[in-house]
């Protein structure tokens, strides 16, 4: 057992890998968080693939894929916004318009590259076992962005998450902090894509948290739970990839599902398990 957890490790490339990996999972999952207590899973979705365009452009130009896509993201939040205010199109039609055309767009320039390129085919679908120390300094420095914004910003977000009429009605700047919590989104998305992959990086957004959400009503015990479900998710998958031989970023994205329903069927109290237990025992005061 413990050869086959040290082997791996005897190769750089993988222990690279591995920071890397748990470094992507534990930033999507802490702000994760705020989009699954807000119920932005759809917008995390959309930011996660409008991103393509601004990767692709800055790509075959020459230029940071890093802004390219960050660019993109922001741009998407804003044209999402825009869209939405007016009072006959809802926010989930807009995000379906604007998520539609970007990622069309995006797909249009890639297929426009006669021939594809590696690289440009790991942005999309990940691979972790190729990040470079200046991938890891960015991943990093992102996280210490997303963590200094939280110790400023989290009270707020979170009274954003449960009462929005409450946050307005108190005076906070809802629009900015909306915004501010997008721009730290295609951020972290962005981040995370050399592990996963612009087109898996969702899953890391929302399964972990969703997961936490199922075992704590707290918020920090549920940002702390979510880091934790989303590095275990990371590492096991990373394995999985190296003795499997598959792409690293679906092994990472399948654990990270597998340990939701696992959690979803037989969590403690609120497993579907312990749901059917509960209902099948007598209620006190009736006969059998």
């Amino acid at each position: 057992m413990t050869e086959w957890l040290v082997e791996p490790l005897a190769f750089e490339f993988f222990r690279r890998a591995l920071v890397a990996a748990v470094l992507a999972a534990g930033l999507c999952a802490v702000i994760g968080v705020y989009v699954v207590l807000r119920g932005m899973a759809y917008l995390g979705g959309a930011l996660s693939h409008a991103v393509l365009p601004g990767v692709a452009v800055a790509y075959l130009a020459g230029g940071s894929v890093f802004l390219g896509g960050l660019a993109a993201g922001i741009a998407t939040s804003l044209g999402v916004g825009f869209v939405s205010r007016h009072n006959r199109i809802k926010e989930d039609t807009a995000i379906g318009i604007v998520l539609a055309g970007a990622f069309a767009l995006g797909v249009a320039i890639v297929s426009a590259v006669r021939s594809y390129s590696a690289d440009l085919t790991n942005l999309l679908f990940g691979n972790v076992l190729a990040v470079t120390p200046g991938d890891l300094w960015q991943i990093g420095g992102v996280g210490l962005v997303v963590l200094l914004a939280m110790l400023f910003l989290h009270r707020k977000w979170t009274v954003l998450a449960f009462d929005p009429a409450y946050a307005a009605a108190s005076g906070f700047p809802v629009g900015a902090l909306h915004y501010a919590l997008m721009i730290l989104l295609s951020l972290s998305i962005v981040a995370a894509m050399q592990a996963v992959g612009v087109l898996l990086v969702t899953s890391l957004l929302i399964a972990p948290p969703a997961t936490a959400r199922l075992t704590t009503r707290r918020v920090s015990s549920m940002m702390l739970l979510s880091v934790a479900w989303g590095a275990l998710a990371a590492v096991a998958g990373l394995y999985a990839s190296f003795y499997l031989n598959i792409a690293s970023g679906a092994a990472i994205v399948l654990v990270s599902v597998l340990l939701f329903f696992v959690v979803f069927l037989f969590a403690p109290g609120q497993g579907v398990l312990a749901g059917l237990i509960r209902r099948s025992q007598p209620t006190p005061g009736r006969l059998a």
